[in-house]
């Protein structure tokens, strides 16, 4: 099932990654204190049309929430995701980021 993915947080790197087939999406991070900056978002045309933008960056989102951690979406296209779901996921916002 598509909704079911599984990212890998290479920390050498600073980035989530998937990876389907021959292709990988990356959303590079910055860590500061208890924040993580989502500062890159890098997908594939091919991954793109096949629906995994959202499921991606969701799946980055609950990562980041499993971790306790605030979330500062500094991507236009994250920012974008961010408005697009701002119910569900506004509690990962430090206080004060408004999106």
């Amino acid at each position: 099932m598509i909704e079911d993915v599984e990212i890998t947080d290479n920390e050498f790197l600073r980035q989530f990654e998937l990876e389907v087939g021959d292709n990988m999406a990356r959303i590079e991070y910055a860590l500061q204190d208890r924040k993580i900056f989502l500062t890159k978002f890098d997908m594939p045309d091919d991954m793109e049309e096949q629906g995994f933008r959202d499921i991606f960056i969701k799946a980055v989102f609950d990562e980041v929430r499993d971790r306790g951690i605030s979330l500062v979406p500094t991507s236009p296209e994250i920012a974008g995701f961010m408005r697009k779901n701002r119910r569900k996921y506004k509690d990962l916002l430090p206080v004060g980021i408004s999106i």
